[in-house]
């Protein structure tokens, strides 16, 4: 009992939810029928055989009506349907209130505009010109095409007017539909322009936290750094000055390994906080990779770990510093084989893929470790956040990759579940060598950047498509990127589906 009222309650709300005028009028044109009808039943000079056939006519109505709105509660998403199907009901119920009320000389033909004139203005001009037609007919033949009762003028001029309602009706009705569907649709436009602000600005403030924490690190790091240059100095020279095994001596070791340990962090925050300088040239990822596996492939077989390389042979070379990208790579390898204290398997993937319009060289580093819990993956890339315990690291060597991801117009992204491991994944974008020479973007809109005193520094604040990504800044300073938006047309523009430079460069493809 409980949860039929429930699901009647659930009916109820959606109904109401989402009926429409026409909805009541309906409702309405029914009650006031059934009200009339036995009114002039009632007070109408009405002959004895009608008097006994009119009853059973509005018992018909009464029935069909109640089975109509039945259906209606039980599927009031269908409505449209079930109009359709009350109409063959509605037409039978006048042509019978005609036929036995006087034929051509019944007032009861006015339902018939009645019912047009509804149908027109719910379902548009096209379907109330049909039901002008089709009521024209009925009613010809309610009258049993007795046209000495009625003159063919008469008539005519009677149906003509079913036409003239019908038309003005629906072409009212299909513009105020078309005005509804336009509000409603820039309303859903609004409402995404106010998520994508929402999410521009927590871009922007975190963007702005994120440069004031690096001020700070740096004004602290730069006031650290010559004392402990000073304290490991001095600590070195005691410590070999000193007589081995002794307490003084072991003292002087401890200074030293902490020394280093503070030195390590101090130069993980000044990478973090740092504006480094970027040489970028054409580079295959595989050949960095390679590096990088024979490297550490000492310390993967003293911690039992496996290394498996699934390295793509075809992919395109991108813009890096190899360097920076070295450093990326291998905080990740480092990260990787840290998760697997047990041993296990650490793969380092390579491949293409198209994301937002671009191709991108994608290298993926999958270990077997322990996993991420999904609460703290939001977090992995916040400055001195680590997952580590304490004294294990320094929780600046994901801020420093995505640093460097972000200096490359890339992204870097994280799979992982508990207990299974983790996929780390660099997106490198790629600029062929001969997209070089097509139209780039501030070229084509003459936003002039390229032309300011002193381009090079002012395009590092505005735009991060000069020099080498003007063929595909939607993705790296406009609104696909996962950064600040930081190309000057795109904050403009707002999104850059509507940029023409980028519809000639992805749709049409002329440029």
């Amino acid at each position: 009992m409980h949860r039929s009222l429930t699901l009647f309650k659930e009916k109820w709300r959606f109904i109401k939810r989402n009926s429409e005028i026409a909805d009541l009028g309906f409702l309405i044109l029914r009650i006031i029928v059934l009200v009339g009808g036995y009114g002039w039943l009632f007070f109408s000079d009405v002959s004895e055989e009608n008097i006994k056939l009119f009853p059973s006519i509005l018992r018909y109505f009464i029935v069909y009506c109640l089975l109509i709105y039945l259906l209606l509660f039980l599927s009031f998403s269908n409505k449209r349907l079930i109009y359709l199907l009350s109409l063959i009901f509605d037409l039978s119920f006048v042509y019978l209130l005609v036929k036995y009320s006087g034929g051509f000389a019944s007032s009861f033909f006015i339902a018939f505009y009645l019912l047009t004139a509804l149908h027109s203005f719910y379902y548009g001009y096209i379907y109330g010109l049909c039901v002008a037609a089709v009521s024209t007919i009925i009613y010809m033949f309610s009258g049993n095409l007795d046209f000495t009762s009625l003159h063919w003028t008469e008539f005519s001029l009677r149906t003509s007017f079913l036409f003239l309602i019908a038309l003005p009706l629906g072409l009212l009705s299909d513009k105020l539909r078309k005005d509804k569907e336009k509000i409603g649709s820039l309303n859903k436009e609004l409402f995404k322009s106010i998520d994508e602000l929402q999410k521009l600005q927590d871009k922007l403030i975190k963007a702005e936290k994120l440069s004031a924490l690096g001020r700070i690190t740096a004004d602290i790091a730069h006031e650290i750094r010559n004392p402990l240059t000073v304290i490991g100095g001095f600590a070195r020279r005691l410590e070999k000055r000193m007589q081995k095994n002794t307490k003084e001596w072991e003292y002087a070791e401890i200074i030293v390994s902490e020394v280093g340990v503070l030195e390590r962090t101090l130069k993980d925050v000044l990478s973090f906080s740092r504006e480094a300088k970027y040489h970028l040239n054409y580079e295959n990822i595989n050949d960095t990779v390679l590096e990088l596996l024979s490297v550490f492939h000492e310390l993967c077989i003293e911690q039992d770990i496996e290394a498996k390389k699934e390295l793509t042979s075809d992919l395109s070379d991108v813009l890096i510093d190899k360097d920076q990208a070295r450093q990326a790579i291998s905080n990740l390898i480092i990260n990787a084989i840290d998760a697997m204290q047990n041993g296990g398997t650490l793969t380092v993937r390579t491949y293409m893929k198209q994301k937002n319009n671009i191709e991108y060289v994608v290298l993926d580093i999958s270990d077997t470790g322990i996993g991420i819990p999904e609460d703290k993956q939001e977090r992995l890339f916040e400055p001195f956040y680590s997952t580590k315990q304490i004294g294990q690291g320094t929780g600046l060597g994901l801020s420093i990759c995505k640093k460097i991801m972000d200096e490359h117009r890339g992204l870097i992204r994280v799979v992982s579940a508990v207990g299974k491991g983790s996929t780390f994944s660099l997106y490198f974008p790629c600029v062929s060598v001969k997209d070089t020479f097509k139209t780039q973007c501030w070229e084509y809109t003459k936003c002039g950047i390229d032309k300011a005193e002193n381009a090079e520094n002012a395009i590092n604040r505005l735009c991060p498509a000069y020099p080498n990504y003007g063929r595909i800044c939607w993705a790296v300073a406009g609104t696909f990127c996962e950064g600040k938006i930081k190309g000057v047309l795109a904050q403009k523009i707002g999104d850059c589906k509507k940029c023409e430079f980028y519809n000639r460069v992805v749709i049409k493809k002329d440029i």
